[in-house]
């Protein structure tokens, strides 16, 4: 989905992780492919599964995947994707914007005038939660570099990944980054950095208790991890149901919500400082789900969804449709 960050494939399977998975065999999709079943809870452990709904992938394939959840946590995701070599077809379209930069449409275009205000907003929230003006900083998944960018303006010593290369490309020719591929992340030492950031993109990680263990290592002592996520537990989400645009099947594996992500850095020794609403993301999921629903006037419904969303979660931030996590390693 447009609205997401760049997907990133970090860590080939382990069998140390808490998730096993079973490859299978599939005729359904573009073509044949090996996909993922997941066996046992990666929160938990727990094996009582039970499928919740069948949401279908409207922005790449019009395939259906179906969303389970563990009986014991309630932690969701999505059973059957594809497996990390074979998910990158799912991305392979024009209009995904975190790979394209394309700034067409009057949606593309919303979606640059907001991020120019987010970029400032991420930088504040970095040097505040951080308490430092200046450091060392990851951006994992920093797809064309433009919040690797800001940073870099901002006096920070700035390292980057990114698996596609045509972002690094693009990365390099305008911001002159040199943003490494996702075998990058292996030759950073322990306690490289201040401050690691994920902006839209754990969600997309096969491996995720790895990826967890992977982050508590490269950060300093008391380092900061700040993790923004869709929120399946957001006003929207329960509005459009299986027309959520967040789930954003294939792509998004994993479906948190702030007990499932606290639950989660304290298993990997962090703490969770705070975690902050995303209002603008619930205007621009809604206005994707109600096109999925094939609703006439869809930016005026999404728009009006957008800005009731926006009020319930100013009385509650469990319910902003994408949240920012802040966590201090332990």
């Amino acid at each position: 989905m447009a609205y997401t960050s760049l997907f990133i494939c970090l860590f080939a399977p382990n069998s140390g992780d808490m998730c096993p998975y079973m490859n299978t065999f599939t005729h359904d999709g573009y073509k044949q492919m090996n996909k993922l079943t997941i066996n046992a809870c990666p929160l938990c452990g727990g094996t009582n599964l039970d499928k919740k709904k069948t949401c279908t992938d409207f922005y790449a394939s019009g395939e259906q995947f179906d969303l389970y959840q563990c009986r014991d946590c309630s932690f969701l995701f999505t059973q059957g994707v594809p497996v990390e070599k074979e998910i990158g077809k799912y991305y392979e379209t024009p209009d995904y914007i975190s790979h394209s930069d394309t700034k067409k449409g009057l949606m593309n275009g919303i979606y640059h005038k907001v991020r120019t205000y987010m970029l400032q907003k991420k930088a504040q929230l970095v040097s505040q939660a951080s308490g430092k003006s200046t450091g060392r900083i990851l951006d994992i998944g920093t797809g064309t570099g433009y919040f690797s960018h800001t940073m870099q303006q901002k006096g920070w010593n700035v390292s980057a990944v990114e698996k596609s290369a045509q972002a690094r490309t693009f990365a390099k020719k305008n911001f002159n980054l040199d943003v490494k591929d996702e075998s990058g992340l292996q030759e950073f030492t322990p306690a490289s950095f201040d401050v690691i950031t994920l902006w839209h993109v754990i969600e997309h990680l096969e491996n995720l208790n790895d990826t967890w263990k992977r982050l508590h290592e490269l950060l300093s002592e008391k380092g900061t991890l700040i993790i923004a996520v869709p929120n399946c537990g957001s006003y929207d989400a329960q509005k459009y149901k299986e027309f959520w645009a967040a789930y954003d099947v294939p792509r998004h594996l994993w479906h948190f919500n702030p007990d499932t992500m606290k639950r989660f850095c304290e298993k990997h020794n962090f703490e969770m400082v705070d975690h902050l609403p995303m209002p603008f993301d619930a205007f621009y999921v809604s206005i994707l789900s109600e096109k999925y629903k094939k609703n006439p006037f869809s930016f005026v419904k999404g728009m009006c969804t957008g800005a009731t969303a926006w009020i319930h979660c100013l009385n509650n931030k469990d319910k902003s449709s994408s949240i920012i996590y802040v966590f201090r390693k332990k």
